[in-house]
């Protein structure tokens, strides 16, 4: 059975002039096993990038590998998803090294926002993650009613 994660929080954190960052502390308690651990990171969506436990990566993957290549849209979904993917290991200061690649398409130059969201990270550029989130606002009651209105709260626990 795949590890259970229970990711939470917003954390702001700089890159160093490699492109590094350090894994905040509660992060880092709630991944488990330092010795460990590995994640992959991709482009994400909204000009993020998504940071996932190599567990987390390893499902997602098999689902993704499972779609039907003769399908024109699960060919594209299936090529963006794999660009820029790359498996990441934290070193011995608990820093993780994104690719220049994938910084230059989130837009990130120094500051990141870390936004954990249960069993993956998303990666946004201080000022992407800023702007998202001041759009996202003005209609989250709106999103809230859509997604989770007819739902009551047992359903949602199942």
């Amino acid at each position: 059975m795949a590890q259970q994660y229970d990711l939470l929080g917003e954390y702001y954190v700089a890159l160093d002039s490699k492109g590094r960052f350090r894994l905040p502390s509660n992060l880092l308690k709630a991944l488990g096993d330092r010795d460990t651990l590995k994640f992959v990171v991709n482009r994400g969506f909204d000009q993020s990038l998504t940071l996932y436990p190599k567990a987390v990566w390893d499902l997602i993957k098999i689902q993704v590998d499972n779609l039907n290549k003769f399908n024109r849209k699960n060919l594209a979904f299936t090529r963006a998803f794999y660009r820029g993917a790359t498996e990441l290991v934290p070193d011995s200061a608990d820093r993780l090294l994104l690719p220049k690649q994938l910084l230059s398409w989130a837009n990130v130059e120094k500051n990141v926002v870390l936004n954990a969201m249960n069993d993956r990270i998303e990666i946004w550029a201080e000022a992407e993650y800023d702007e998202m989130l001041n759009g996202e606002l003005e209609d989250y009651s709106e999103l809230a009613e859509e997604v989770l209105g007819g739902s009551s709260i047992q359903e949602l626990g199942q």
